[in-house]
């Protein structure tokens, strides 16, 4: 899979630009703020519906506009489709395939793949448990787009569940009359419904990436392993193995929502679930996060998301891979070990404040980003 055009407008610092791609590697050099991670950021939102800088759609609308779009011309093999997405800050997105009648923007996941490596992702290591969430739940979505509704299913859920916690919570702290919690049963088997499915996935995912994650960060970092990945439960006992069914996973979330429900209507939320489990990633014996030095949790999260791009391109269409301003992090020996891994890539986005900082194996189109311009060089 590559893409072939993509086009903006009113997207971030973009009033329009189009910009015309090809298979291998793409290089968009250009001093900090000229708008080339604006680029990339376009594309993968196109994949995942989210942007990798900010946690909401209002900053990529351009100041002084009401809303953006994002269009792009993607090709699998002999076939070729034109997707959009606009965003309406306050209002719905919409979405269009091929330019047919507008639909949800879930509803055209999958027809951009992407893996993309940023600074940021340093805190798959080094942050707080909600970026591991959000990455095993994204990348989750990318092997199958239904997991998005999934994943909606479930926060949609979680919130009245929370509503109701929080009434009665502030009712008791007051004195008041007591709240009416005969529903919260059946909130109670809606959460561990579509919890099972949340982590049926997420520990399917855990076992397949923990092997490439180790193999990966051995050809980033000879002999500086191994690598593990352990998926960490709120359920308040060692959790089921990744093959486990559905139905015991509802079950376990189910009687941990029992066992916790008096602490959860004191203290007016839910305390067991998905969205409060972490994935514990560990160098050696230690747990990387507070142990590993700053060049090995580099290490970490690029082999992070080179075994998820692996493990995409096993299961399907090889998605688009993107590198955002990472060579300058990273020393030569690295460097030059990323760029020989990646360069094989059906198409290789990279974007860099200097040439120089990008290995000479990356060579491809190189495109000059400057002042809302950007020109092939």
């Amino acid at each position: 899979m590559h893409v072939t055009h993509l086009s903006l407008a009113d997207f971030r610092s973009y009033a329009s630009v189009e910009v015309a791609l090809e298979p291998g590697v793409s290089t968009f050099v250009g001093a900090n703020g000229q708008g080339k991670t604006n680029l990339v950021e376009a594309v993968g939102y196109l994949a995942t519906l989210g942007s990798h800088r900010v946690s909401s759609d209002a900053p990529l609308v351009r100041a002084g506009a009401d809303r953006a779009v994002v269009r792009a011309a993607v090709t699998e093999g002999e076939r070729s489709q034109l997707v959009e997405i606009e965003l309406n800050p306050g209002r719905a997105n919409r979405a269009r395939l091929n330019r047919s009648a507008p639909v949800r923007p879930r509803d055209v996941l999958g027809v951009v793949r992407s893996v993309l490596f940023a600074p940021e992702d340093l805190d798959l290591v080094k942050g707080d448990p909600g970026e591991r969430r959000r990455f095993l739940d994204e990348l989750s979505v990318a092997r199958i787009p239904r997991m998005a509704g999934v994943r909606s299913d479930y926060e949609r859920v979680l919130r009245q569940r929370n509503s109701l916690l929080r009434t009665a919570a502030v009712a008791r702290r007051h004195g008041g009359r007591g709240v009416d919690l005969s529903t919260l049963d059946v909130w109670d088997q809606h959460l561990a419904r579509v919890a099972a499915e949340v982590l049926a996935q997420r520990l399917a995912l855990v076992a397949a990436l923990a092997p490439l994650v180790d193999g990966m960060y051995e050809r980033l970092a000879p002999g500086g392993g191994p690598v593990g990945l352990e998926y960490r439960w709120s359920l308040g006992e060692d959790g089921p193995a990744a093959e486990v069914s559905r139905e015991k996973l509802y079950e376990v979330v189910l009687g941990a929502l029992g066992e916790a429900r008096g602490r959860e209507i004191e203290r007016g939320v839910t305390l067991v679930g998905p969205h409060r489990d972490d994935v514990l990633v560990r160098l050696g014996e230690l747990p990387a996060r507070g142990y590993a030095s700053h060049g090995e949790s580099w290490s970490l999260a690029l082999a992070l998301r080179l075994a998820s791009y692996g493990l995409l391109r096993e299961e399907g269409p090889e998605p688009v891979l993107v590198l955002d301003d990472v060579f300058a992090e990273l020393d030569a020996r690295r460097r030059v070990r990323l760029a020989e891994l990646v360069a094989p890539g059906e198409q290789v986005l990279v974007t860099a404040a200097v040439p120089e900082d990008v290995p000479g194996v990356l060579a491809g189109a190189r495109f000059a980003v400057s002042e809302g311009r950007v020109e092939r060089e």
